[in-house]
């Protein structure tokens, strides 16, 4: 659940730093750019086309790059252990994979997600890949353990709705949208602030700050998305419903809960790192700004109104 967009966010906001890493260097040893667009040109004197363009071409680029590795990176991440349909697996495993299947073909996918296991006691599970057709759809082995089956249903139906909707490729080009702005915006806080030092003292300055400002508004911009990453949320959840029934994809959201509150209580505090891994504990405040999804009792409410 949270952990598809979590790390996708932070593969993101790596390879975006990467890119501008390389390009520092590439411009400083090699005089490529103009000195970085700080050319006299403009009210900031700055060349503010030449760094726009600059911008979305590394905005998205960075963002593509990471929705390309998505897959990998979580399998990679999470050690998920994907589950061969054609293998000998065990009765629990091929129910899981006969679940994702089923649900894929009524979502009318033309090829299957890869499916996938990974062994951690948090109750979670997660849909990710460049497309409908290099998908992957992992559970948790807490999930098995903790959910019933309809519960277990509700769950992958919901986590196939979001391969079926295209959620990683629209969460890439808004993701996208936000790195052009944090790239753009980066370069120029930097360049100002390295106009404030010595100029032997300029280009360290400047590369340092390019990289703070970077991360500091990668930050602001993941709000974006993650508000974004909200709204869809309550779409997989319609689409949970339409594929396993609105019965079981309501269960499956008030299982959830009960399993939150029964965690929180037994280890009276509400930091536990199997809860905050599924983003769903519908903490308020400014704590719910960084959450990928909403709070439990909306989207239960949301799903039975409609």
């Amino acid at each position: 659940m949270g952990k598809r967009i979590m790390l996708w966010i932070m593969t993101n906001i790596l390879v975006l730093t990467t890119i501008m890493i390389v390009w520092s260097l590439i411009v400083t040893f090699t005089d490529i750019g103009g000195g970085g667009f700080d050319t006299g040109e403009g009210a900031l004197g700055i060349d503010l086309v030449a760094l726009g363009v600059f911008s979305i071409i590394v905005g998205f680029a960075g963002s593509f790059i990471s929705l390309a590795m998505s897959r990998w990176v979580a399998k990679k991440m999470m050690k998920v252990e994907v589950l061969d349909p054609e293998g000998n697996l065990s009765a629990r495993e091929r129910a899981v994979v006969e679940k994702v299947h089923r649900f894929s073909r009524a979502a009318g996918l033309a090829h299957m997600p890869e499916v996938g296991i990974y062994r951690s006691p948090e109750v979670n599970a997660f849909a990710t890949g460049p497309s409908k057709k290099r998908s992957l759809v992992a559970v948790s082995e807490g999930l098995l353990q903790n959910m019933d089956e309809n519960a277990v249903e509700g769950v992958i139906a919901h986590e196939v709705a979001h391969v079926a909707n295209g959620d990683m490729v629209t969460m890439t080009l808004l993701q996208g949208v936000v790195n052009t702005f944090v790239v753009f915006f980066s370069r120029v806080a930097a360049i100002l602030v390295s106009r404030l030092v010595r100029s032997e003292l300029q280009f360290v300055v400047r590369f340092a700050a390019i990289i703070i400002f970077q991360i500091l508004f990668s930050i602001l911009g993941s709000l974006v998305v993650m508000a974004f990453s909200r709204y869809r949320e309550y779409h997989a959840d319609r689409g949970g419903a339409d594929l396993a029934g609105r019965d079981k994809m309501a269960h499956a959201l008030r299982s959830l809960k009960a399993y939150v509150e029964r965690a929180n209580v037994k280890n009276d505090r509400t930091d536990d790192s199997a809860i905050q891994t599924m983003k769903i504990s519908g903490k308020g405040g400014v704590s719910k700004l960084f959450s990928s999804h909403p709070d439990l009792d909306d989207r239960i409410a949301r799903l039975e109104q409609r």
